[in-house]
């Protein structure tokens, strides 16, 4: 009996190591999938205190045009009328800002303060990205480094709504997820498609 067992697992391990076929390919994915969605994920999410660990950025909001004086340029009034200035933006984390396609890791938001980037729940489905401009008591007001202004689901956003803080920035590594996500949208609108 622990002969057969140690048989089929031998079958199975060269299956999934060895093998050189398409089913062993998509079994290969599909476990990857697994382990990274199941296992790495919800345990980086534990060591790192937040349910988001990793986000990749999906829309241009935090970019900078040109250098950093160039776009301090444009957003000056803006900041200079909330009390920021150059100086203290340039102690900010991501000062240069970040690009759709990067890849954050946050941690959980303990202490929040102004300058720090927050990823939280806004009134559209993703999660935002954004720069804390204003510490309220009991919330807090974001802002794109690329808007003109606040979102009006951004001037005062709770802890409740609050995934985490981006403390790491890996350049491009966002849009394999970015390209997977549109790739399955895809699919999905030519199967309604098909059967409309």
């Amino acid at each position: 009996m622990v002969a057969s067992y140690r048989k089929k697992l031998k079958r199975l391990w060269h299956f999934i190591w060895e093998e050189d076929s398409f089913a062993s390919w998509v079994v290969n994915v599909l476990l990857a999938f697994i382990l990274v969605k199941f296992v790495i994920y919800p345990g980086l999410g534990f060591l790192l205190g937040t349910q988001f660990p990793v986000v990749a950025v999906v829309s241009g909001s935090m970019e900078h045009d040109g250098n950093f004086n160039t776009w301090w340029e444009s957003q000056r009034s803006y900041y200079t009328n909330i009390n920021i200035t150059q100086e203290e933006f340039l102690q900010y984390s991501f000062r240069n800002g970040f690009n759709k396609g990067d890849l954050m890791i946050l941690i959980g938001a303990k202490q929040i303060q102004r300058g720090d980037v927050l990823v939280f729940q806004g009134a559209v489905p993703d999660p935002i990205i954004h720069r804390v401009v204003k510490v309220y008591p009991g919330s807090y007001q974001t802002k794109g480094d690329h808007n003109t202004g606040s979102r009006q689901d951004e001037v005062s956003i709770t802890d409740d709504r609050i995934y985490g803080k981006a403390v790491f920035r890996i350049p491009y590594l966002g849009w394999f997820k970015i390209l997977f996500v549109e790739l399955i949208q895809e699919i999905i609108h030519l199967v309604q498609s098909a059967f409309a």
